[in-house]
């Protein structure tokens, strides 16, 4: 399949709402929350069981978009985000059926494995072309679009939940709420499909910079350079940072003020966690611009040093102050978004243009890592706290020390980034030749003969 070229005159505005249709979409995967409740009443499920499908659609969201990320660039965004809008949809069909004949299995099967692969498709399906669109401010680019996907739930969670109202919590109504979701995105994901367009030109944009300007270098020899690894230990330690406060949002904010005169009623604590979605969301587009005036490493220093701070202020004071504590738990959610966000304008930095949607797939296993790595760590210091007979913020003060070691670790990683060595440069012809195919034989002989003996 071809990528839709541009025709002259197309405007550049035109692929970010592109871009935002599938991620508002996919997006939903942050409110899988709401269903949990009525599969385990419905389907007789433990709190583990029904989050099986959320969690293994994340890991089949980083493997997908790891092993599908040179698909992508070689067939293009339309390419993509077909196939995202197909098992992503699929993925919610399946699962009514699931629903339906009360067969969990099948939800697991849907949403979590073919879902899953629709996330990590969809998720990088316009990252590369968005790039290529805004040489000039990639950072907003990709912010705009991934914005999307920290704010799908934010739809997506009133949206359902008025559906299972209405529809009913028992098998049935999940079954029609599943229905409704497969069929709904998938006419919102066509929108994408059908708007999105990739440059016609190297310059889409007069004064703009060239979008193969700089060094570029092949997914495959990215893997192989020191940065990537360095880039993969940022994102690791920095998602593993706010994860661990998102997924346990409403019940840590409860604990901290149980043994308080102040104490958290439980639609407060919805509130707090509806606010923390809307730093998620305002942080990839905010600190992914910002990253485009003061650079890329300096917000990551923002995001893994003053996330470190963040929370120290939380394990010393924040069972004190609940205003303190609201605070820079927006904030450190601010930065887990701003993190997600920025992350492929650092790599178009390091690697070029040339594919960095695949480097991208590469890179987000990190966030797999992250996504198991992060809950682990919060939750299962609670468990063990609480069995030794602790209660309030004291079930967490652990869990926030190791988090300051982690985001120390990313900070260190950070700054060990360098520009990459020229050896794995591809060749200036080569490299002009096309922008989205996997390099030929004798690009990558020429890239080896260019390697010194010694590394």
């Amino acid at each position: 399949m071809s990528p839709p070229v541009a025709p002259p005159g197309w405007s550049r505005w035109l692929v970010p709402p592109a871009a935002l249709s599938v991620h508002l979409s996919i997006g939903q995967a942050y409110a899988w929350s709401v269903f949990k409740p009525p599969l385990e009443s419905a389907l007789g499920l433990s709190g583990t069981q029904s989050a099986l499908p959320f969690q293994l659609g994340i890991v089949m969201l980083g493997l997908s978009a790891a092993f599908g990320g040179t698909l992508v660039e070689r067939n293009g965004p339309r390419w993509a985000m077909t196939v995202a809008l197909v098992c992503f949809s699929s993925g919610f069909l399946l699962s009514a059926l699931g629903a339906a004949t009360e067969q969990y299995w099948l939800i697991v099967l849907g949403y979590g494995f073919v879902g899953g692969i629709g996330l990590g498709i969809g998720y990088i399906s316009p990252v590369s072309t968005l790039i290529k669109w805004f040489p000039d401010r990639p950072g907003m680019a990709t912010g705009i679009a991934i914005m999307g996907f920290g704010g799908g739930a934010l739809i997506a969670s009133p949206w359902s939940a008025q559906m299972l109202e209405s529809f009913g919590s028992d098998n049935d109504g999940i079954a029609l709420a599943f229905l409704v979701h497969g069929l709904t995105y998938a006419v919102f994901m066509t929108l994408g499909v059908l708007l999105v367009r990739v440059p016609r030109t190297e310059k889409p944009v007069e004064g703009a910079p060239s979008i193969l300007a700089g060094p570029q270098v092949s997914a495959r020899q990215a893997v192989r350079t020191p940065q990537f690894w360095c880039l993969w230990v940022v994102l690791c330690m920095n998602v593993t940072a706010g994860i661990g406060i998102l997924e346990k949002a409403a019940p840590m904010i409860t604990d901290f003020f149980k043994d308080t005169s102040t104490p958290v009623s439980v639609t407060a604590a919805a509130g707090f966690v509806a606010l923390l979605s809307a730093a998620n969301m305002a942080g990839r587009i905010g600190w992914s611009s910002t990253s485009d005036l003061i650079g890329r490493k300096n917000i990551y220093r923002v995001y893994l040093g003053v996330g470190a701070v963040m929370y120290a202020l939380i394990a010393l004071f924040g069972d004190s102050s609940k205003p303190l504590f609201i605070l820079c738990a927006l904030v450190i959610l601010s930065f887990y978004g701003g993190g997600f966000a920025t992350i492929p304008a650092y790599l178009k930095d390091l690697f070029g243009t040339y594919q960095v949607g695949a480097i991208h797939g590469r890179l987000l296993t990190a966030w797999s890592t992250a996504g198991v790595l992060g809950p682990l760590i919060v939750n299962w210091i609670a468990d063990r706290q609480e069995e030794a007979g602790r209660s309030g913020a004291a079930l967490y003060g652990l869990s926030f020390v190791i988090m300051i070691g982690l985001l120390g670790v990313g900070f260190v990683a950070n700054e060990l980034v360098r520009p990459v060595d020229a050896r794995h440069h591809i060749p200036a012809p080569s490299a002009a030749s096309g922008n989205s195919a996997t390099p030929s034989e004798k690009e990558s002989a020429d890239v080896q003969r260019q390697q010194p003996e010694s590394a």
